[in-house]
């Protein structure tokens, strides 16, 4: 019997569009926020972050750590629903909420 991957669920596509609004909310290109966690010794190709944010690759603990360090946030602020990018929006019109703005600082 092949093996299946585990689907991504509701928490990992979460975290996937978390990731993407704070690294363009920060200005970051998928290329400098993988060479900063590269920085931080979790290494990561920018394809790899690019799979991640489209949740076609699973977010691991590790990376979940390396990404919130190189995005100057908690680990448990990329764990909450964040605003959908599309690129007819301004991304830094989205307001936070209280708890997220308490957990970026």
């Amino acid at each position: 019997m092949p093996n299946r991957p585990v689907e991504i669920g509701p928490a990992g596509l979460h975290t996937a569009r978390a990731i993407e609004h704070l690294r363009l909310v920060r200005g970051l290109t998928q290329h400098q926020l993988a060479a900063r966690c590269t920085e931080l010794g979790r290494p990561m190709a920018n394809t790899a972050l690019s799979r991640t944010e489209r949740a076609r690759r699973r977010c691991d603990v590790d990376d979940l750590v390396a990404l919130a360090a190189a995005l100057g946030a908690a680990p448990a602020a990329l764990l909450l629903p964040w605003p959908t990018h599309s690129p007819e929006s301004d991304v830094t019109s989205h307001s936070l909420t209280p708890i997220q703005e308490t957990l970026l600082g």
